[in-house]
């Protein structure tokens, strides 16, 4: 059947990463959920998403269709079940509809009627989903071990030069550079994708996973379980922590069971606390909500949005979330929620005005030769203008 990835509640519940994609490109893992069914599929899904995304994002109906939860995070044997459904029936979990098989009719509100529509049986395995944002590094291991597995399976990994020391599962791709470092997958797994480069004086325990044309700096320090994905730079000190891509934390200092969205940049020597000087459990601010919520975690860390950024020495409080396209600088921490298009540090913050930050993201783009005209900037205006509202 036809797969089609639907974002429905999960998309207000994953902000500020969602706010320019879907929830099934969000990465966890080695791949993004779409990139998992693409792997398995041997074609692209397509996606029903938010009517501003839906150009970048488009949706193709078939006379069959699989409708799936764009935050399911899928393994054998959720494929094997999904794939079983016959139209008209539904896989669920916990009261969250996870897929369901339909004709050419999309019903109006069927990831909230599901019950009433559709024939629906319980999935009684364990399930990896996204529920919120701190799921995406708290799944990663699981998620990673998934993806290794697939990507390995009955190939063989390039050699591993005499200079690195390397121990368990690692698979190298052609292409990847490794310099005098150690690679310890005793307690996971390591994987380095085509074209990455891992620099001298690296110290990885895994699990890891370095994707295509990212850079370990020299003497990077990496716990598992930690993805850095395409086209990114990273240095200092990493724990437990997913970068989408095309972001940079290429200097000293310490991330930790963090989630960078993508164009996001981390000032040399920036800080950010994972964990509460009272051993309390951390409280996120949710979207969804409007307000702090509980995680149910002692360890948590940093949530920015894409094309945010933060100067040299930049410390940040535990469980701080960050919007799309701010700048944050300057002494002391701010404040644990800092919106979107936002402009200054703990002494203030002012509007980061949208032609700016428009040319900021159009000239940070260009040098990946990645264009931020039509489609990109309109999505990157909605965004601006909606979320003025978190600025109240």
């Amino acid at each position: 059947m036809n797969i089609i990835l639907f974002d429905g509640k999960s998309h207000a519940e994953l902000r500020p990463f969602t706010f320019f994609r879907p929830a099934a490109c969000i990465r966890c893992g080695i791949f993004t959920i779409a990139e998992k069914w693409e792997h398995r599929m041997g074609e692209k899904p397509s996606f029903l998403v938010e009517t501003y995304l839906a150009t970048k994002y488009p949706k193709l109906i078939e006379p069959e269709n699989l409708l799936v939860n764009g935050a399911l995070i899928p393994d054998d044997l959720m494929f094997e079940e999904i794939f079983k459904l016959k139209t008209g029936q539904a896989l669920v979990s916990g009261g969250t509809l996870l897929a369901v098989a339909i004709g050419k009719e999309i019903p109006e509100n069927f990831e909230v009627d599901f019950n009433t529509l559709f024939d629906c049986c319980d999935f009684e395995a364990n399930t990896l989903i996204l529920s919120h944002i701190w799921d995406i590094f708290r799944l990663n291991g699981e998620a990673l071990e998934i993806d290794f597995r697939n990507i390995t399976k009955g190939r063989k990994s390039a050699q591993i030069p005499d200079g690195c020391i390397a121990k368990g599962n690692v698979f190298v791709e052609e292409g990847a550079k490794l310099g005098h470092s150690i690679l310890n997958a005793d307690g996971g797994f390591i994987y380095i994708g085509k074209d990455s480069e891992v620099m001298d004086g690296s110290l990885v325990r895994g699990s890891l996973a370095l994707c295509e044309q990212s850079v370990l700096k020299l003497g990077a320090k990496i716990y598992g379980s930690t993805t850095i994905g395409p086209h990114s730079k990273v240095g200092g000190e990493v724990n437990n922590s997913v970068l989408f891509g095309y972001s940079n934390k290429a200097h000293d200092g310490f991330l930790g069971n963090s989630v960078l969205g993508e164009w996001c940049n981390i000032g040399a020597d920036s800080n950010n606390s994972n964990l509460k000087n009272n051993y309390e459990e951390v409280k996120v601010w949710s979207y969804s909500q409007r307000s702090f919520v509980k995680t149910g975690l002692q360890f948590c860390g940093l949530f920015m949005g894409d094309h945010s950024k933060c100067g040299i020495n930049t410390m940040f409080n535990t469980g701080t979330v960050v919007g799309v396209s701010s700048n944050i600088f300057g002494s002391g921490f701010p404040r644990n929620f800092i919106t979107s298009f936002a402009w200054g540090g703990a002494l203030g913050m002012t509007e980061y005005r949208l032609d700016k930050a428009a040319e900021t993201a159009r000239l940070v783009m260009q040098r990946r030769n990645i264009p931020f005209e039509g489609i990109e900037s309109d999505i990157f205006t909605h965004v601006y203008n909606f979320t003025r509202q978190y600025n109240e």
